[in-house]
């Protein structure tokens, strides 16, 4: 069995992390007190991302990681690697869909990273930034299953357990599963009767499948790519992040594509946050299928990003 990232390894990240990362808020739903958003849109790069990429980066030693990063992405971790390779004073070459929303294409070149583009699917991806990184001594940040990329989004639960400690329930989106393995090894070791509940899209729904199953199962990439949530098409949990899934995450629910776009428009009217649609998931779960959550009196959930194509935004705020 995989081992699983400790407490010591988050609190290690939350360290490399301060100054970096913002610390961000939880964020009353004004019609729900019981309700609090962790709002990680606020990020400087506008998602949780730059938790685990930076904590990634900075653990590398400083002669390897000068020759160059690269990643693999649908959008959100590259752009998260870019700000980081800039800040750290290194090159960053980005593996991305050509499927990405521009918003987040123009910010990972407006950071000065180079782009390769490839199609939509995980081996694609995955296999030009494992060739790219043989090539050119590349330093390889994957974008989810890797322990110190998880450890660094344990922070955003570290942050909860803090902040809140009687928490209950905390509902955090899944793609890869990086984001609700971190937060769900760090909620667990501060307050272990607290649930965590991974929650994706009905269109992308590998985790709750792989969970049910016992071990990863793995969707086509013209299945997942079906949901307007960009960020949550990932066609396959990694065998990492499975580990600590099948160890430390209760339950998942799923939410339709109407659901997402309410749950966005509710955030923006009622709360004052801007999510794109995979930030959004989390919220959609408590507003729209609470009676298949956990019973409690406080809740969490992880608006994990806020990069939303413009065009799309205005669509849903209709």
């Amino acid at each position: 069995m995989a081992d699983l990232v400790t407490p010591g390894e988050i609190e290690r990240a939350a360290g490399r992390l301060e100054g970096v990362a913002l610390r961000t808020p939880l964020v009353p739903f004004p019609p729900d007190p019981a309700l609090r958003i962790k709002a990680e849109s606020l990020q400087p790069v506008g998602a949780f991302k730059l938790r685990g990429a930076y904590a990634a980066i900075s653990a590398v030693p400083e002669r390897d990681r000068s020759r160059g990063v690269v990643t693999h992405s649908s959008g959100n971790h590259a752009q998260a690697v870019a700000h980081t390779a800039r800040a750290l004073g290194v090159p960053a070459v980005l593996v991305i869909p050509h499927t990405t929303p521009g918003v987040k294409v123009d910010a990972c070149m407006a950071l000065g990273a180079e782009i390769v583009y490839v199609e939509p699917s995980m081996d694609a991806r995955t296999e030009t930034a494992e060739k790219l990184a043989a090539a050119h001594g590349f330093t390889l940040v994957p974008p989810f299953d890797d322990a110190r990329v998880i450890a660094g989004q344990g922070t955003v639960g570290l942050e909860i357990v803090q902040d809140l400690p009687d928490v209950d329930v905390v509902l955090v989106p899944v793609g890869g599963g990086g984001l609700v393995s971190g937060v769900a090894a760090a909620v667990k070791a501060v307050r272990p009767g607290a649930k965590v509940i991974g929650v994706e899209p009905e269109l992308a729904a590998d985790a709750r499948e792989s969970f049910r199953a016992g071990r990863p199962v793995g969707w086509k990439a013209e299945e997942t790519g079906r949901t307007v949530a960009d960020a949550l098409r990932v066609q396959r949990v990694g065998d990492l992040t499975f580990a600590h899934i099948r160890e430390l995450v209760d339950g998942f629910v799923t939410v339709t594509e109407d659901e997402i776009r309410l749950a966005m428009r509710r955030l923006v009217r009622e709360a004052r946050l801007i999510a794109e649609p995979a930030g959004a998931v989390a919220t959609a779960a408590y507003l729209f299928r609470k009676d298949e959550l956990p019973a409690g009196d406080a809740y969490v959930s992880v608006l994990s990003g806020g990069n939303v194509d413009p065009a799309l935004f205005l669509d849903v705020l209709g």
